[in-house]
C-alpha cells in the first residue's frame, strides 16, 4: 500500500479542528479490541461451555401490564431432565439501585410491568430442554390497562405500576432551588418555563446477556458475566 492510500484512511484534520490541537479529542482512532471482535475472536461469558454445564431459561411475560392469577408449573418440573423450576416465590427479596426504590426482583410475584418481565426460571440439563420446560409452565394472567408515557402516567394515579409510594405514578418528586430564585427571575432578560423529558439509557452491546458460575471443591465462586455491575449478580 501507497504511503498516500495508508494515509487517506485517517480523513484529515480540516484548519482549526480538534485535531490539529488534540492527539486524541476530535481525532478517528482505531479501537484496540476491534478486529478481535469483528472477526470472532473475542471470549464473552456466553461462548463459555464447563463440564456438566446446566442451563438456565426464563420464562418471560408476553403482556405489558397484568397480574399474575396464578401459575403451574408441575408439568415442566416433571419434563425429563429439568433440574429446577423457579418462581417470585422462590425469590421474594426485593432491590434496586437508589434506596428509594427498592422495587426490583429477580423473579416477578404477582405484577408484571413490561413485554419480556421474567416469570419463572426453569433449571435443566440440557439447552433444549429447558426450552422446552418453558412451554410446560401453565400462568393465569389477568390482563390491565397500560400506560404508555410520561403525560398518561401523571393524568393517570391508577393503575400504579407501583405500590409504594402516595403520588400514583410519579417515581420521585424532587424540587431542587438555588439562592434567591425571585430575585434571578427579576433580574433575568427572559423567563423560559417548560416540561422536559429525556430518555432512559439503554445499553446496546454486541455481547448478549448471559451468566456462568461455578464452585469448587473448596467453596470457591467463580461467576462470568456480561452484567456492567455485580450488584445484580
Amino acid at each position: 500500500m501507497s504511503e498516500q492510500n495508508e494515509k487517506s484512511s485517517t480523513p484529515a484534520a480540516s484548519s482549526g479542528s480538534p485535531g490539529e490541537r488534540f492527539r486524541v479529542i476530535g481525532v478517528p482512532r482505531r479501537r484496540v479490541d476491534g478486529r478481535a471482535k469483528v472477526t470472532g475472536q473475542t471470549r464473552f461469558a456466553d461462548d463459555i461451555i464447563l463440564p456438566r454445564m446446566a442451563h438456565c431459561k426464563l420464562l418471560r411475560s408476553p403482556h405489558p401490564h397484568a397480574r399474575i392469577r396464578s401459575m403451574d408449573v408441575s408439568r415442566a418440573m416433571a419434563h425429563p431432565g429439568v433440574y429446577l423450576v423457579l418462581t417470585g416465590k422462590d425469590l421474594p427479596v426485593q432491590y434496586g439501585i437508589l434506596p428509594v426504590s427498592q422495587d426490583e426482583q429477580a423473579l416477578c410475584l404477582d405484577h408484571v410491568r413490561h413485554v419480556g418481565d421474567p416469570v419463572a426460571a426453569v433449571v435443566a440439563r440440557e439447552e433444549l430442554t429447558a426450552f422446552e420446560a418453558l412451554d410446560l409452565v401453565d400462568v393465569d394472567y389477568e390482563i390491565l390497562p397500560t400506560i404508555s408515557g410520561p403525560r398518561e402516567a401523571l393524568a393517570t394515579p391508577e393503575p400504579r405500576l407501583h405500590e409504594y409510594g402516595e403520588q400514583g405514578n410519579i417515581h420521585k418528586l424532587v424540587a431542587l432551588e438555588f439562592g434567591d430564585v425571585e430575585q434571578g427571575f427579576a433580574e433575568a432578560d427572559e423567563i423560559f418555563e417548560d416540561t422536559f423529558f429525556y430518555q432512559g439509557n439503554t445499553h446496546l452491546p454486541i455481547e448478549q446477556h448471559a451468566s456462568l458460575a461455578i464452585k469448587d471443591p473448596d467453596g470457591k465462586l467463580t461467576i462470568w458475566s456480561s452484567t456492567q455491575t455485580p450488584h445484580y449478580l
